[in-house]
């Protein structure tokens, strides 16, 4: 997810974090400098969804206009080893045979 607080506020007129923080006290959500800093410049590690909630309604805007899906940073099985990348490519995997009773191979 990317965080994009600081863009929809700009949106709504607000330019400042100092702004925000205090609109969002007024609506009963306070917020020390150093974690309205981070809200506003970076990327907030945890936040409650109670102040999800205020920050949405001071802003006026829904949840999606804060938070922004990155799909495309999520791992999927066999992406590590390039299996997706062969499959994606229309390359046929290379088949490893095994043998049933476990045992390995012997040595080429």
């Amino acid at each position: 997810m990317r965080w994009n607080l600081r863009l929809t506020a700009a949106n709504k007129g607000i330019w400042k974090a100092s702004e925000l923080q205090l609109s969002l006290a007024e609506h009963g959500l306070v917020i020390s400098a150093g974690k309205m800093s981070g809200l506003w410049s970076g990327q907030p590690v945890s936040l409650k969804l109670d102040d999800l909630d205020v920050i949405c309604v001071v802003l006026g805007c829904e949840i999606g206009d804060l938070m922004i899906p990155e799909p495309d940073k999520v791992r999927r099985p066999g992406e590590e080893t390039g299996q997706q990348d062969a499959v994606a490519s229309g390359a046929t995997p290379a088949v490893v045979p095994r043998r049933r009773d476990g045992r390995s191979l012997p040595p080429r």
